[in-house]
């Protein structure tokens, strides 16, 4: 395993994706597409969390992380793509993400990037973004968690499962890729 920060940075956006991947593996079309008025369908978060990645990794060290090509606001727009539409759009975003990753080192980490014209430091948006990402992964689990009731598949420690899982503790880091 990589031990440098950005490896262990990488590692951890590879657990989210994981996890949310675990998650959109339980859910059909309908599933994947259901949302109250005032809450976001898994369809519309995955559309975000890729939105997002592909703008900020897309020329991540020369260009500013909020594309002029985005459109943020239609992210969030309802919408039911097929499985296969979504699993396009979340992979993309987290292409563009590693690519960007596969190019740093722990010498740039000091190195400014901006994100809306705000200067911030290459970690310092390393770690906004990995927060960012596992918030929403949190969310699709969530919705997930809830459209599937009884028959949700456990992603972590299922109830009553610590005991067996502390004597072997396969979660605590990502697979590499």
């Amino acid at each position: 395993m990589d031990r440098t920060l950005v490896g262990l940075i990488e590692a951890e956006y590879r657990r989210y994706k994981n996890l949310g991947e675990g998650a959109l593996r339980q859910l059909d079309e309908k599933e994947l597409a259901a949302g109250s008025s005032a809450d976001n369908s898994v369809a519309t978060i995955v559309w975000h969390v890729a939105g997002n990645l592909e703008s900020r990794f897309t020329d991540f060290m020369n260009s500013d992380g909020e594309k002029p090509w985005r459109n943020r606001e239609s992210e969030f727009e309802k919408r039911a793509p097929s499985v296969g539409e979504l699993l396009e759009k979340w992979e993309r975003g987290w292409e563009v993400l590693f690519h960007a990753l596969s190019r740093l080192g722990d010498q740039d980490l000091s190195r400014t990037v901006t994100i809306r014209g705000v200067a911030l430091r290459v970690d310092e948006a390393l770690l906004r973004s990995l927060a960012h990402v596992s918030y929403h992964v949190g969310q699709v689990v969530y919705v997930a968690k809830s459209a599937k009731g009884a028959d949700w598949e456990y992603l972590s420690i299922p109830p009553g499962g610590t005991a067996a899982y502390n004597a072997n503790p396969t979660l605590e880091k990502a697979p590499r890729s």
